[in-house]
């Protein structure tokens, strides 16, 4: 069984595999990202590329290793891994953050790294009448997640993510809170999903009530330091996941624990769903976002509106969707429209 504990491995230098107190590498690691608020999926991602460099260099000690060795392993990933130009500047940038934050080293500038190449990726983007079919081809909560990424452009993360705090049926609007980045913003809660929300949150109400009434106490899970603060908010029920799994949890023993659905529910929800519309196209829950984008477009929303929507940094990003409308910005129509019917 591999330990999480470096200090020591075959090949370490003398005195070269410990860190300040014995503490385990892995756990420094997610103790510096957490402490600067990265997310968990971003910690996850950065523990997962630290072990596969470990492991590429025979369980030597990171702090042994240097440039040559995080070039071999980043090279590698591009000439025999096959990896994505985002998925080796993921690694690049895990390796960095290990020694800059965790190992106190300064890594010099990575030159001679096989890059992957970036090639332009057209996202799939679906009709309306398409969507339609989708969304009308989903049953139970999967289908409601998807009305809330499709009305409002999010991801499947930022959907389950969602807390009965953060949802303005009034003002049919969308909290997303630490998005992408770590980053909240607004979107717009399609009309159409109100009143299936009126009726889903009924449900999710009286599920509370058993909740609370529960002698094991059952509680939710808060974000950063909140329960701390406040701690009687994770049994509240503003903080209700609106979208809650049907099991609970223990961890540790002794406290119980409700989370959001998962989200390999939803996803093979989406999947069957697609086989059942009879959609040609390969459609997942990120399409759905991908198709909000594009529609928006396509009524005329100018491409900044659509950008804070999506919660992109860049609004190069969003041009993308520009290319998959085939108009970019002079709405280009072909030609061969212009002609007369041959008949």
């Amino acid at each position: 069984m591999e330990r999480d504990r470096l200090a020591g491995s075959r090949g370490a230098a003398p005195g070269a595999g410990g860190l300040a107190g014995g503490v385990k590498l892995l756990t420094r690691l997610r103790v510096e990202l957490r402490a600067r608020h990265y997310s968990r999926r971003t910690e996850q991602a950065y523990v997962q590329w630290v072990r596969r460099y470990v492991r590429f260099h025979g369980l030597r000690h990171p702090r042994v290793l240097g440039r040559a060795e995080a070039e071999a392993f980043l090279s590698d990933l591009a000439v025999r891994g096959g990896v994505s130009a985002s998925t080796q500047n993921q690694a690049l940038a895990a390796l960095l953050f290990l020694y800059r934050r965790v190992l106190r080293v300064e890594l010099p500038w990575l030159r001679d790294v096989v890059r992957a190449k970036r090639p332009l990726r057209l996202p799939v983007v679906l009709t309306r009448d398409e969507v339609g079919r989708l969304l009308a081809a989903l049953v139970g909560a999967p289908r409601l997640v998807g009305v809330v990424m499709y009305g409002g452009g999010l991801r499947l993360s930022e959907a389950l993510g969602l807390r009965v705090q953060d949802l303005d049926l009034s003002r049919g609007e969308v909290l997303v809170r630490a998005g992408k980045g770590n980053r909240d913003r607004r979107t717009v809660l399609a009309r159409a999903a109100v009143p299936l929300l009126r009726e889903h949150l009924r449900v999710v109400k009286a599920e509370y009530g058993r909740d609370l009434a529960d002698p094991r106490g059952v509680r939710v899970r808060l974000p950063d330091a909140i329960a701390r603060k406040y701690p009687a908010a994770e049994r509240e029920w503003t903080w209700r996941w609106v979208f809650p799994a049907a099991r609970l949890y223990e961890a540790p023993v002794g406290r119980w624990w409700r989370h959001h659905l998962h989200e390999s529910v939803v996803q093979r929800a989406v999947r069957q769903a697609a086989g059942r519309a009879g959609l040609e196209k390969r459609a997942g829950c990120h399409t759905l976002r991908h198709s909000f984008a594009t529609h928006l477009l396509e009524d005329g929303y100018d491409i900044r509106t659509v950008q804070e929507l999506l919660g992109h940094r860049d609004v190069k990003t969003t041009m993308t969707y520009t290319h998959v409308l085939n108009r970019g910005g002079l709405g280009v129509r072909s030609p061969a429209d212009r002609l007369e019917p041959v008949g």
